[in-house]
């Protein structure tokens, strides 16, 4: 579609910068799955709900509070449209969780999605029959156009021309993964292809592409509730990007270094919150043990403190010692720099 139209990509220092930082997070972030896959899991909770809510709110759709974790996490009945719409969500987020390695992303798969977030709303799942424009309401009531999406005869061939574009760039590696989804969202949003819900699909779409990339950092952060934090700039970017869109003419990286900020600002308040969660009793010493028999060969002490970072030096120190004296590793050396072996 329009964004993968551009052979040559001329990234700036600052999102060169950006993409490495969350590379490097993203590696931290295997870590912690590694190591503390338990500890994480009070996390998935409250992203679920986070997003649940953050991504409708940003639509006007609000539920009280103390519905939240009945619909979200309990699978309470929906009591109204809004909370129907909510718990839809819910089971979109559920399908990405669960099927994302499978998923393709295709036109059927992106109206599964609207079809689920939209819940029992007639046009579920429906290309829109209308054409729509993007407006913006001003406080004395002006209502001022300021973009036109593709038209509704448009979008059906819209949309499979732009998962054939994403599709074809991921497997040809024609960009880096994280500007590849930045223009598919980007060119998702500029087709407007449903009468509404379009700004939950590509939250939904957001996610799912980051996953399949490797890039999991939403389901312990909620990138939908980060967007809404961010909701005036989120939507100023969208703005300069999608001019001259129809001509191919626009300029990506407004939206595309406010869509990489919102990425690594999730794997820092990712790490910040990991780290404060304390595991079980004992966890960290099996977090410890465990690294160390992946071991093969000769190791250190600072190579256990990469693999597992949650743990503090001092208590990787007594674990080294107990299993010294149970004759399960020995020292090669001495001093921090010193080699290990097993047995």
């Amino acid at each position: 579609m329009n964004s993968f139209k551009q052979d040559n990509v001329n990234l700036s220092l600052s999102a060169v910068w950006l993409m490495n930082s969350i590379a490097e997070y993203k590696g931290k972030q295997e870590l912690y799955e590694k190591q503390s896959p338990q500890v994480l899991k009070s996390l998935v909770e409250m992203a679920l709900i986070e997003s649940a809510e953050s991504s409708n709110r940003i639509e006007g759709v609000t539920v009280e509070r103390n519905r939240l974790k009945p619909l979200v996490i309990g699978h309470s009945p929906p009591r109204d449209r809004s909370e129907e719409e909510v718990a839809g969500y819910r089971k979109a987020l559920d399908l990405i969780h669960t099927k994302h390695e499978s998923l393709r992303i295709t036109p059927e798969t992106i109206q599964e999605l609207h079809r689920l977030c939209r819940g029992e709303a007639w046009d579920a799942g429906k290309w829109k029959e209308k054409d729509n424009d993007i407006i913006r309401k001003h406080p004395d009531g002006r209502v001022e156009v300021i973009f036109k999406p593709a038209s509704a005869a448009e979008t059906p061939g819209m949309i499979e021309q732009l998962c054939l574009a994403y599709e074809n760039s991921v497997t040809q590696l024609k960009y880096p993964d994280l500007y590849a989804i930045a223009c598919l969202i980007l060119d998702f949003l500029s087709i407007h292809p449903f009468r509404d819900g379009n700004g939950r699909v590509s939250r939904l779409l957001t996610l799912l592409a980051l996953y399949q990339h490797g890039f999991q950092v939403g389901k312990y952060i909620s990138i939908e509730r980060i967007t809404e934090q961010s909701k005036e700039t989120y939507y100023e970017s969208l703005n300069k990007s999608s001019q001259k869109w129809h001509q191919a003419k626009h300029d990506i990286f407004p939206w595309f270094n406010y869509f990489l900020g919102t990425i690594l600002a999730a794997y820092k308040e990712f790490e910040a919150r990991a780290a404060n969660i304390k595991p079980s009793r004992g966890a960290k010493t099996g977090i410890v043990r465990g690294a160390i028999g992946k071991q093969f060969g000769e190791f250190t002490m600072a190579d256990i403190e990469k693999d597992c970072p949650a743990v503090s030096r001092d208590m990787i120190r007594i674990v080294f010692r107990q299993m010294q004296k149970e004759k399960k590793i020995r020292c090669l050396g001495r001093g921090r720099s010193a080699k290990w072996q097993k047995g």
